[in-house]
């Protein structure tokens, strides 16, 4: 499974993946799911991937060999004209295999984040659906996911405000969203990749991969774990005004005609 979550702030954009692929519980591999494409000064994107590994490969391989002759998203005037770029390198792969797929019932699975800056522009987040189209984060949904999303959700809708939240804080809900996940669903896990972009960098000077076993995962886990029991425990006591007895009575008294 995969989880992958872009958050768009007024400071920038926060990028997080997970690297875990697998074919059932018994066959978990890594494979990152985290792409740049850059050209230093003038545009630097972003790309995570979720769904068929072969079909992601194919799609960043199209959109690389683009990038490299001066096409697609090397051409792109703003991050809507990227978002695009991308769709249509999908269709392409989708006109290439779809049909070859549904023979043996696989579905065309793919879904991908793109975020980045092009100069001049506004930095910006889009997802891409399997069908080439976009839709953009915007100032009342300012986070998108694909993959495993329903676990890391509720962290992000408590504490995610596009007006408000910084940079600094967004990477830090990023976390706790993937810690939510991975502690519900085994088949999220790290190494776990984090990218920061301030708006108008123009490139990824601020990256952090984090291990099965790296000391800093461990410590947030913990921190917020016990964060959340004191938290719990602060809150006020529950008052029971009855018994189950007397909810019985209750209900026989209203059931009679």
């Amino acid at each position: 499974m995969t989880y992958c979550l872009g958050i768009k702030t007024q400071e920038g954009l926060i990028m997080a993946s997970d690297s875990r692929t697998n074919a059932g519980y018994d066959q978990v591999n890594v494979c990152r799911k985290m792409h740049t494409f850059t050209e230093p000064g003038e545009r630097s994107f972003v790309i995570l991937t979720s769904g068929s590994l072969s079909i992601t490969q194919s799609v960043i391989t199209l959109l690389r060999n683009e990038f490299k002759h001066g096409k697609g998203l090397a051409t792109a005037r703003n991050m809507y004209e990227a978002a695009r770029a991308v769709g249509a390198c999908v269709r392409a792969i989708s006109d290439l295999d779809r049909d070859a797929l549904a023979k043996d019932e696989y579905n065309f699975n793919i879904h991908l984040l793109l975020g980045g800056q092009i100069k001049g522009e506004a930095a910006d987040l889009y997802l891409i659906y399997p069908q080439g189209n976009p839709i953009c984060a915007t100032e009342d949904s300012p986070y998108l996911q694909i993959g495993e999303v329903k676990y890391g959700r509720p962290i992000l809708d408590r504490g995610i405000d596009s007006r408000t939240t910084s940079l600094d804080a967004a990477s830090k809900y990023a976390m706790l969203s993937f810690d939510a996940t991975m502690r519900s669903n085994v088949t999220v896990g790290p190494p776990i990749e984090l990218l920061q972009y301030r708006n108008d960098s123009l490139c990824f000077d601020q990256y952090r991969r984090f291990g099965a076993h790296d000391s800093e995962l461990d410590l947030i886990h913990a921190r917020w774990e016990q964060a959340l029991r004191r938290v719990v425990d602060d809150l006020p006591t529950i008052q029971f005004a009855g018994t189950l007895e007397d909810l019985s009575l209750l209900q026989a008294t209203i059931a009679e005609p």
